[in-house]
């Protein structure tokens, strides 16, 4: 199994990190409003970037640090993907 963190632009330009097996069907369940609660009312969204894991504790794990990081070293992170 594969696991995924991802970033997406929200309407509102602000951004939002996350943790998924599936990136096109998480990117579809958040636009159509039943994601995460952040995002509802943010919507549409755009999947910026993604990175796979072979394991969930490391995604989770890699989630965790990126929701801590600053706006500024989130947009460095997707201008480098």
């Amino acid at each position: 199994m594969q696991f995924y963190i991802y970033i997406l632009k929200c309407a509102d330009d602000s951004y939002y990190t996350g943790y998924t097996i599936d990136l096109e069907r998480r990117e579809k369940t958040h636009n159509d409003g039943k994601g995460a609660k952040y995002t509802r009312s943010r919507l549409p969204v755009k999947l910026l970037w993604s990175k796979r894991y072979d394991s969930k504790s490391a995604a989770m794990s890699a989630e965790a640090k990126i929701k801590q990081l600053t706006r500024r070293d989130k947009e460095k992170l997707v201008d480098h993907a």
